[in-house]
Protein backbone atom coordinates (compact mmCIF):
# COMPACT_ATOMS: atom_id res chain seq x y z
CA UNK A 1 0.00 0.00 0.00
CA UNK A 2 1.37 3.46 -1.43
CA UNK A 3 2.17 5.96 1.49
CA UNK A 4 -0.53 8.54 1.98
CA UNK A 5 -3.26 5.84 1.16
CA UNK A 6 -5.63 3.72 3.00
CA UNK A 7 -7.78 0.62 2.70
CA UNK A 8 -11.05 1.72 1.68
CA UNK A 9 -12.40 0.56 5.22
CA UNK A 10 -11.07 3.33 6.92
CA UNK A 11 -10.67 6.86 7.08
CA UNK A 12 -7.40 8.66 8.57
CA UNK A 13 -8.68 10.37 11.27
CA UNK A 14 -12.41 11.75 13.14
CA UNK A 15 -11.92 14.48 11.64
CA UNK A 16 -11.41 13.45 8.07
CA UNK A 17 -13.94 11.45 8.04
CA UNK A 18 -16.41 14.89 9.66
CA UNK A 19 -14.77 16.31 6.53
CA UNK A 20 -15.37 13.72 3.78
CA UNK A 21 -19.07 13.44 5.12
CA UNK A 22 -19.84 17.34 5.20
CA UNK A 23 -17.83 17.72 1.82
CA UNK A 24 -20.84 19.28 0.18
CA UNK A 25 -20.18 22.34 2.21
CA UNK A 26 -16.94 22.71 1.51
CA UNK A 27 -18.23 22.78 -2.15
CA UNK A 28 -20.76 25.07 -1.15
CA UNK A 29 -18.22 27.62 0.78
CA UNK A 30 -16.53 27.16 -2.74
CA UNK A 31 -19.22 28.03 -4.90
CA UNK A 32 -20.25 31.19 -3.08
CA UNK A 33 -16.63 31.97 -3.34
CA UNK A 34 -16.40 31.83 -6.67
CA UNK A 35 -20.08 33.60 -7.37
CA UNK A 36 -18.52 36.61 -4.73
CA UNK A 37 -15.45 36.81 -7.26
CA UNK A 38 -17.51 36.94 -10.52
CA UNK A 39 -19.42 40.11 -8.75
CA UNK A 40 -16.41 41.29 -7.70
CA UNK A 41 -14.93 41.56 -11.06
CA UNK A 42 -17.81 42.31 -12.97
CA UNK A 43 -19.55 44.69 -10.81
CA UNK A 44 -17.26 46.06 -8.10
CA UNK A 45 -19.37 48.71 -6.92
CA UNK A 46 -21.90 46.22 -5.77
CA UNK A 47 -19.38 44.42 -4.24
CA UNK A 48 -17.95 47.36 -1.98
CA UNK A 49 -21.23 48.06 -1.03
CA UNK A 50 -22.21 45.02 -0.01
CA UNK A 51 -19.21 44.78 1.84
CA UNK A 52 -19.74 48.06 3.30
CA UNK A 53 -23.42 47.12 4.53
CA UNK A 54 -21.73 43.91 6.17
CA UNK A 55 -19.47 45.87 8.01
CA UNK A 56 -21.51 48.05 9.19
CA UNK A 57 -24.28 45.08 10.63
CA UNK A 58 -21.50 43.46 12.29
CA UNK A 59 -19.94 47.01 14.26
CA UNK A 60 -23.65 47.49 15.24
CA UNK A 61 -23.95 43.89 16.60
CA UNK A 62 -20.62 44.29 18.63
CA UNK A 63 -21.54 47.52 19.82
CA UNK A 64 -24.50 46.43 21.18
CA UNK A 65 -22.85 43.36 22.67
CA UNK A 66 -20.02 45.84 24.30
CA UNK A 67 -23.14 47.63 25.89
CA UNK A 68 -24.02 44.78 27.59
CA UNK A 69 -20.22 44.10 28.50
CA UNK A 70 -20.04 47.58 29.85
CA UNK A 71 -23.16 47.56 31.59
CA UNK A 72 -21.90 44.30 33.32
CA UNK A 73 -18.67 45.51 34.71
CA UNK A 74 -20.36 48.74 35.92
CA UNK A 75 -22.63 46.60 37.74
CA UNK A 76 -19.29 44.47 39.93
CA UNK A 77 -17.95 48.51 39.54
CA UNK A 78 -14.77 47.65 37.47
CA UNK A 79 -13.56 50.02 35.05
CA UNK A 80 -16.20 50.34 32.14
CA UNK A 81 -15.82 53.57 30.32
CA UNK A 82 -13.79 52.56 28.15
CA UNK A 83 -15.51 49.47 27.21
CA UNK A 84 -18.47 51.89 27.00
CA UNK A 85 -16.59 54.24 24.59
CA UNK A 86 -15.72 51.57 22.38
CA UNK A 87 -19.29 50.42 21.86
CA UNK A 88 -20.70 53.91 20.85
CA UNK A 89 -18.21 54.18 18.79
CA UNK A 90 -18.97 50.65 16.83
CA UNK A 91 -22.28 51.25 17.03
CA UNK A 92 -21.95 55.21 15.46
CA UNK A 93 -19.84 53.55 12.84
CA UNK A 94 -21.76 50.66 12.29
CA UNK A 95 -25.09 52.97 11.84
CA UNK A 96 -22.98 55.47 8.97
CA UNK A 97 -21.62 52.47 7.24
CA UNK A 98 -25.50 50.92 6.99
CA UNK A 99 -26.95 54.69 6.25
CA UNK A 100 -24.17 55.99 4.03
CA UNK A 101 -21.90 52.54 2.29
CA UNK A 102 -20.02 54.68 -0.63
CA UNK A 103 -18.93 57.16 2.90
CA UNK A 104 -17.52 53.77 4.45
CA UNK A 105 -15.81 52.92 1.27
CA UNK A 106 -14.60 56.09 0.03
CA UNK A 107 -12.96 56.26 4.07
CA UNK A 108 -11.95 52.79 3.81
CA UNK A 109 -10.05 53.70 0.75
CA UNK A 110 -8.27 56.89 2.69
CA UNK A 111 -7.43 54.98 5.42
CA UNK A 112 -5.58 52.67 2.61
CA UNK A 113 -4.27 55.62 0.81
CA UNK A 114 -2.72 57.31 3.93
CA UNK A 115 -1.30 53.59 5.52
CA UNK A 116 0.87 53.19 1.94
CA UNK A 117 1.80 56.84 1.91
CA UNK A 118 3.25 56.55 5.40
CA UNK A 119 4.45 53.14 5.07
CA UNK A 120 6.62 54.46 1.91
CA UNK A 121 7.65 57.13 3.16
CA UNK A 122 9.26 55.06 6.35
CA UNK A 123 10.22 52.40 3.60
CA UNK A 124 12.54 54.85 1.82
CA UNK A 125 13.82 56.61 4.63
CA UNK A 126 15.07 53.63 6.03
CA UNK A 127 16.73 52.86 2.21
CA UNK A 128 18.59 55.38 3.06
CA UNK A 129 20.15 54.71 6.39
CA UNK A 130 21.30 51.22 4.96
CA UNK A 131 25.28 51.50 5.46
CA UNK A 132 25.49 48.68 3.02
CA UNK A 133 24.20 49.20 -0.77
CA UNK A 134 22.67 45.84 -0.76
CA UNK A 135 19.25 45.03 -1.14
CA UNK A 136 19.19 49.51 -0.56
CA UNK A 137 17.66 50.47 -4.08
CA UNK A 138 15.07 47.39 -3.78
CA UNK A 139 14.38 48.49 -0.50
CA UNK A 140 13.43 52.44 -1.78
CA UNK A 141 12.10 50.79 -5.38
CA UNK A 142 9.10 49.19 -3.07
CA UNK A 143 9.31 52.43 -0.85
CA UNK A 144 8.67 54.77 -4.20
CA UNK A 145 5.67 52.31 -5.20
CA UNK A 146 3.58 52.43 -1.81
CA UNK A 147 4.22 56.28 -2.29
CA UNK A 148 2.72 55.95 -5.96
CA UNK A 149 0.27 53.90 -4.87
CA UNK A 150 -0.62 55.81 -1.99
CA UNK A 151 -0.56 59.17 -3.79
CA UNK A 152 -3.45 57.76 -6.80
CA UNK A 153 -5.31 56.24 -4.12
CA UNK A 154 -5.87 59.77 -2.69
CA UNK A 155 -6.17 61.62 -6.11
CA UNK A 156 -8.67 58.78 -7.25
CA UNK A 157 -10.12 56.85 -4.60
CA UNK A 158 -13.24 55.57 -6.26
CA UNK A 159 -10.97 54.19 -8.83
CA UNK A 160 -8.97 52.73 -6.53
CA UNK A 161 -11.99 51.00 -4.38
CA UNK A 162 -12.79 49.39 -7.83
CA UNK A 163 -9.42 48.05 -8.00
CA UNK A 164 -9.77 46.72 -4.51
CA UNK A 165 -12.24 44.91 -5.36
CA UNK A 166 -10.93 43.64 -8.48
CA UNK A 167 -8.13 42.28 -6.09
CA UNK A 168 -11.14 40.72 -3.75
CA UNK A 169 -12.96 39.22 -6.61
CA UNK A 170 -9.64 37.69 -7.73
CA UNK A 171 -8.80 36.02 -4.48
CA UNK A 172 -12.57 34.83 -3.87
CA UNK A 173 -12.34 32.77 -7.13
CA UNK A 174 -8.69 31.51 -6.50
CA UNK A 175 -10.46 30.57 -2.75
CA UNK A 176 -13.16 29.43 -3.88
CA UNK A 177 -11.78 27.11 -6.58
CA UNK A 178 -9.34 25.35 -4.20
CA UNK A 179 -12.29 24.95 -2.17
CA UNK A 180 -14.30 22.81 -4.82
CA UNK A 181 -10.92 21.16 -5.67
CA UNK A 182 -11.05 20.24 -1.54
CA UNK A 183 -14.46 18.97 -1.69
CA UNK A 184 -14.23 17.04 -4.65
CA UNK A 185 -11.36 15.31 -3.06
CA UNK A 186 -13.28 14.58 -0.31
CA UNK A 187 -15.81 13.37 -2.14
CA UNK A 188 -14.15 10.88 -3.71
CA UNK A 189 -12.59 9.88 -0.27
CA UNK A 190 -16.00 9.38 1.26
CA UNK A 191 -17.08 7.36 -1.85
CA UNK A 192 -14.20 5.30 -2.09
CA UNK A 193 -13.29 6.40 -5.56
CA UNK A 194 -9.85 6.41 -6.33
CA UNK A 195 -7.39 5.15 -9.26
CA UNK A 196 -5.60 2.49 -7.93
CA UNK A 197 -8.58 0.77 -5.37
CA UNK A 198 -7.24 3.28 -2.49
CA UNK A 199 -8.46 6.21 -0.56
CA UNK A 200 -6.00 8.59 -1.08
CA UNK A 201 -5.45 11.72 1.37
Amino acid sequence: MAIGSLPQTGFPSPMNAELARHWWLIALRGVIALLFGLIALTAPGAALLSLALIFGAYLLVDGIAGLYVAWRASRVQAPWGALLGEAVLNIIMGLIALVMPVAAVYAFVILLSIWALITGGLMVAAAFRLHSSHGRWWLALGGVASLVWGALLAAAPMIGAVVVAWWLGIYAIIFGAALLACAWRLRAQRTGVSGNGAVRI
